[in-house]
């Protein structure tokens, strides 16, 4: 029993001491544990642990805490809304503020920042115009700054000049700096510091992390050696800067040289250990810190999990005095990288506070295994579901093929992102669903959002796979108008997409304008020169490729092997397929034998085709054997016919065209019996006849048409035209032989 008041404030105070030190640490379950141990608190201890749950992103924790105080006063009611501010829950902020019973400038300041911080300038000016109170520096401040963070440099520098003259200061001008800096407007940013009155340490150091991040590492130098007294945040700058680079050993001179260092010097020179993948070095200087945090054990766990050391990185993480979120997460991460989903999902159970990060690694863990069923059940399970989390598990059913689940879950969604998008787009041109794939784009551009190089290249593709040329110049232009057009990512799109639609001269035109080309760029062309039967091109480009400085890969290979096919340069063909080991060191793959079994099968040469089709070292696909089918009807022989018609049946047995070119190939010859034997074939395995479809470009809009849709308008009048067609080439004396296979 305490005996007077002061004995019990005296506690409380060395209470707090240690509830500070433990939250300042990152050891917030301790600080929570010492929490709820103390036999009296004042708002202090409140607010301190509000804050540290806020600023570590448990802000659930945080609001159950505050809800929980009996007694506030303004600054638990700031305290809880800068948490909602500083994890981006700018309703809940919002929320809050609207309900607060008294508010002071802090109060006003924070929502100005939120508002201003997100892009939502327009409320932030609204709240700044309307405070009730004198607006002070770090108000102005803030409404400076979110103007010159989003590029607004005019409203930034009008709003700093009337800004009255006694509340002006150096911050007011590093937040336009800053602005400047950020957005990596260094020209402007130069010309700003030159006008710049005076300038204080932080001025020079946004000019310095500024020429970092353009790449400039030559001139940010030069404003590192000018610095009138860099302190630590300069040369951690510095050595940040040339970790990035690559350049290590510069990195740990200028370390090694610091006057004095920090904890964040320390942990800048592991991280730039770690970026290097130099893991040993890493934790040579881990040994040799005076003191560490949580962010040097996560830095050092993250390191092992990137270059595979796993079990390294489970000691590590058993081996922390403290459990930080970020640490375990880290260590989840490498779990689900490893494939080892059973020793994740422990470890994923085990942690305490689990934030969305942790949640969402363990969800796209499950959908990279393909474990559906389990991602979902996360999800649902999840407390606070964001855009990462619906994303994550759109892109799962999508590479499962599952793209029914995957609109379902687009459809849901009430907030969606360009990843969003992007995702679902994707999804449907990865699965073959082109028409819905254009669909979609067009719905992200009525919806407001700007397609990006991910965007376009995936309605490219979906134009290139329905030879939908009209539409694939129209998304060409808008490349053009958007900026886009100098990406290697949506320039070998379009080389894709004008060679699949029979516009080769123009695909070789995209190619001879890129700025830089690629492999893929390449391979590209060199596949869309083989594919319109220029094999003699194709060849030429082959050389011209090598010359450029380019190693073909297998893909490069497709592309010369089926040109010499379609162009029946047999020599040339198996000159190219013997010396792909030889010289190239590409091992043959089933699609080049697939082409080599073509080649030989368009030559008439169809028991060497067979020859080789069964003593290949890899699994024939269907590819080799639908070569081989295929040139069985062309040189009439049912024999070879039937024994490839076998292994198709065998690899892909539901699908109809196999099961017709076998009859068709049968009744070229007569054999009658055959034609029943495989109708019945066809029937014993349910193969049912998909009915054919064509699409057409009419008026800029694709429309799809199936024979055997009666609701589309004027089918009879085109089975008419049809009729009419047909009559005339039997008058022509040109009678096709169409022996389709009765499906009944």
């Amino acid at each position: 029993m305490l005996r007077s008041a002061g004995e019990r404030q005296n506690l409380i105070f060395s209470h707090n001491l240690n509830l500070t030190h433990l939250a300042r640490s990152g050891r917030i379950d301790e600080a929570a544990k010492l929490f709820e141990s103390m036999p009296a608190r004042n708002a202090i201890s409140w607010n301190c642990m509000i804050s540290a749950y806020a600023k570590n992103g448990r802000i659930s924790e945080a609001r159950r805490l505050f809800d929980r105080m009996l007694s506030k006063n303004v600054v638990s009611w700031n305290a809880m809304i800068a948490g909602y501010a500083q994890n981006n829950c700018i309703v809940e902020a919002s929320q809050l503020f609207d309900k607060m019973p008294n508010r002071d400038r802090y109060s006003w300041t924070i929502m100005i920042s939120c508002y201003a911080r997100n892009g939502d300038l327009k409320t932030a000016r609204s709240l700044f115009d309307s405070m009730p109170c004198e607006r002070t520096p770090v108000c102005y401040n803030a409404m400076i700054a979110g103007y010159a963070k989003n590029g607004r440099y005019e409203d930034a520098i009008a709003l700093l000049s009337e800004m009255p003259l006694s509340a002006r200061n150096l911050v007011s001008l590093n937040s336009v700096l800053a602005g400047y800096t950020e957005n990596q407007e260094m020209v402007q940013g130069l010309k700003f510091f030159g006008d710049m009155p005076e300038k204080d340490v932080v001025s020079w150091n946004l000019m310095v992390d500024g020429f970092i991040q353009i790449g400039d590492l030559d001139t940010a130098w030069r404003f590192f050696c000018m610095i009138p007294c860099p302190n630590v945040v300069s040369w951690v700058t510095m050595i940040s800067g040339f970790s990035k680079s690559g350049n290590i050993i510069e990195a740990k001179r200028l370390f090694d040289e610091m006057p004095e260092r920090n904890l964040v010097a320390w942990n800048a020179m592991i991280l730039g250990y770690v970026q290097c993948l130099k893991i040993e070095e890493a934790h040579k200087l881990f040994e040799e810190m005076p003191e560490r945090n949580s962010i040097t054990w996560t830095t050092m766990i993250n390191g092992y999990v990137r270059v595979g050391k796993i079990d390294e990185a489970a000691k590590l993480l058993d081996a922390m005095p403290f459990k930080d979120v970020a640490a375990q997460t880290a260590m989840l991460a490498g779990y689900v990288q490893g494939m080892r989903l059973e020793e994740a999902a422990v470890l994923f159970e085990k942690i305490s506070t689990r934030d969305e990060v942790c949640w969402n690694t363990m969800i796209s863990g499950y959908c990279q295994c393909g474990r559906m069923d389990k991602a979902e059940e996360l999800f649902r399970r999840m407390p606070r579901k964001d855009v990462v989390s619906w994303n994550t598990l759109i892109t799962g059913h999508s590479q499962r093929g599952d793209m029914g689940k995957a609109l379902e879950i687009f459809r849901e969604m009430r907030e969606r992102n360009m990843v969003t998008w992007n995702s679902i787009i994707s999804g449907l041109s990865q699965n073959g669903l082109y028409f819905d794939t254009l669909e979609y784009f067009m719905s992200m551009k009525k919806e407001g959002r700007k397609p990006d190089c991910c965007s376009y290249a995936c309605g490219l593709t979906a134009c290139a796979h329905l030879a939908a040329l009209l539409v694939g110049k129209q998304l060409h232009l808008l490349i053009l108008k958007s900026g886009y057009g100098n990406d290697i990512f949506v320039g070998n799109s379009l080389i894709n997409m004008y060679a699949r639609c029979g516009r080769i001269l123009r695909a070789k035109k995209v190619f001879d304008e890129m700025i830089a080309v690629d492999l893929i760029s390449w391979n590209s062309l060199i596949v869309g020169y083989s594919m319109n039967g220029y094999g003699r091109e194709t060849l030429s480009l082959f050389v011209e490729m090598q010359a450029d400085g380019f190693r073909p890969d297998e893909i490069t290979f497709v592309g010369v092997l089926s040109a010499c096919s379609h162009a029946g340069m047999i020599d040339e063909g198996f000159k190219y397929f013997n010396s792909m080991v030889r010289d190239y060191s590409v091992k043959p793959e089933a699609e080049h034998y697939a082409c080599t079994v073509d080649l030989l099968s368009r030559a008439g040469r169809l028991e060497e085709a067979y020859e080789l089709a069964t003593r290949m070292p890899v699994e024939a696909n269907s590819g080799v054997w639908g070569a081989l089918l295929g040139a069985c009807r062309m040189h009439r022989n049912p024999d070879i016919a039937n024994l490839a018609a076998e292994k198709l049946f065998k690899i892909e047995p539901h699908k109809t065209s196999n099961y017709v070119l076998l009859s068709n190939i049968h009744a070229d010859a007569g054999r009658w019996d055959e034609v029943d034997r495989v109708r019945i074939l066809m029937k014993k395995t349910a193969v049912q006849k998909q009915p054919g479809c064509s699409w057409i470009e009419i008026k800029n809009k694709l429309c799809g048409f199936v024979s055997d849709d009666f609701m589309k308008p004027r089918t009879e009048d085109v089975g008419l035209v049809l009729k009419m067609f047909s009559a005339h080439m039997k008058n022509s004396e040109f009678v096709p032989s169409t022996y389709l296979l009765d499906c009944g």
